[in-house]
């Protein structure tokens, strides 16, 4: 049905490295903005915009994300653990016999927003097309995305039509992938098995002109490293988000 999704997956299932130390002892998905945790955060959003079943893949310190996971009543929640990491791709892959032929959303674990004007998740729904589009990625412009690497180089360009261009191993672009896509089953079905990252099948989807992105019209936190927590915190500490739904 165009503008619901009902599906998703969240990718919860990578070790955090540049979180540490937090993440020796929490899960990333576990560390706590404003009071709760990320994973709580993008469930409570799932939920809101009618999100019926939602994926979480699991590894690292596994049986915690599990013991708060069991915690939920809405949306209701599918487990894929994972033996070795499968990085993003693969852990996708790994769990698509769960999502039949319907687009889901995919949300890393580590990205947080607030919704601009209209709830962001139901602006992706409507902005949806099958009928042209292979993935959805919601993008941020690098200036304004809060714990991003100021040196850091952008992933995206934006065409007046919508379509996004990654900017390669050596370019620079304006928006940073926001943690958040839809995708159609179809991207995943004849990917490899194994440990592989979404921006192969993006790649493959850009080269068939049927990668699209979406600028977001709220805030963006890339939770990633304590610095950018810290930035996260005090962002809220100062009132932000007070007006707006974490969603």
């Amino acid at each position: 049905m165009k503008g619901k999704v009902r599906q998703a997956m969240i990718l919860a299932a990578g070790r955090g490295e540049r979180m540490r130390p937090i993440t020796d002892t929490t899960p990333k998905v576990l560390v706590e903005v404003a009071g709760r945790t990320l994973l709580d955060h993008a469930l409570d959003a799932l939920a809101a915009a009618g999100v019926e079943m939602c994926v979480v893949n699991t590894h690292h310190l596994g049986d915690r994300v599990a013991a708060q996971l069991a915690r939920r009543r809405t949306p209701r929640i599918v487990l894929s653990p994972e033996t070795r990491l499968l990085d993003t791709g693969g852990g996708v892959k790994r769990a698509l016999s769960h999502f039949g032929s319907e687009p889901f959303y995919t949300l890393n674990g580590d990205a947080l927003w607030l919704d601009g004007p209209t709830r962001m998740l139901a602006r992706m729904a409507q902005h949806w097309d099958p009928a042209r589009m292979e993935a959805l990625l919601l993008l941020h412009p690098v200036v304004a995305a809060h714990g991003y690497d100021p040196g850091a180089m952008g992933d995206y360009h934006l065409a007046p039509d919508g379509r996004a261009r990654w900017r390669g191993r050596d370019g620079v672009a304006p928006f940073v992938f926001a943690g958040v896509t839809i995708c159609d089953v179809r991207l995943y079905r004849t990917a490899p098995d194994g440990p592989f990252s979404q921006l192969v099948l993006w790649n493959e989807a850009q080269a068939r002109e049927r990668l699209y992105g979406l600028r977001h019209d709220g805030e963006f936190f890339h939770v990633g490293t304590p610095a950018a927590l810290q930035e996260a915190e005090a962002y809220f500490a100062r009132g932000g988000g007070s007006r707006r739904t974490m969603e």
